[in-house]
């Protein structure tokens, strides 16, 4: 049994339920900070993106429909995904950016994506924002 490989250890992550209002309300931290280090129109069009898909669930105080809900959810990871690919192409990732898509991630349900994700955009791994 010495030779057994060691079963690798899952990142600890935030489980938070799906909340599609809060999950907009953290794209307009992301564009407001991306705009203040004018960084590509392509990654500004990106947040957009994600903003107008999120835009109406910030109207409203809980989830849409749970069948929308899911269909928006997966459309946001697709683009949060691609924007995350843009932040590090482009070199501009930080440990408030990367806090940022960690936390979006959480609120579509997909934290343990988010905090593998979320350094790739710079978030510290040390941060005492991160779970441990």
């Amino acid at each position: 049994m010495a030779n057994e490989p060691m079963s690798p250890v899952a990142r600890p992550y935030f489980k938070v339920p799906l909340n599609l209002p809060h999950a907009g309300r953290i794209t307009n931290r992301i564009l407001k900070l991306l705009y203040k280090e004018s960084v590509d129109q392509a990654i500004i069009k990106t947040v957009v993106d994600l903003h107008v898909l999120l835009e109406p669930a910030m109207e409203l105080d809980d989830n849409p429909a749970f069948e929308v809900a899911i269909e928006v959810r997966d459309r946001a990871a697709v683009i949060a995904r691609r924007l995350v690919d843009q932040i590090e192409a482009g070199k501009v990732g930080h440990d408030r950016l990367g806090q940022c898509v960690r936390n979006l991630f959480e609120c579509l349900e997909l934290g343990a994506e988010g905090a593998d994700i979320s350094l790739r955009a710079g978030e510290n791994p040390r941060s005492l924002q991160r779970p441990c």
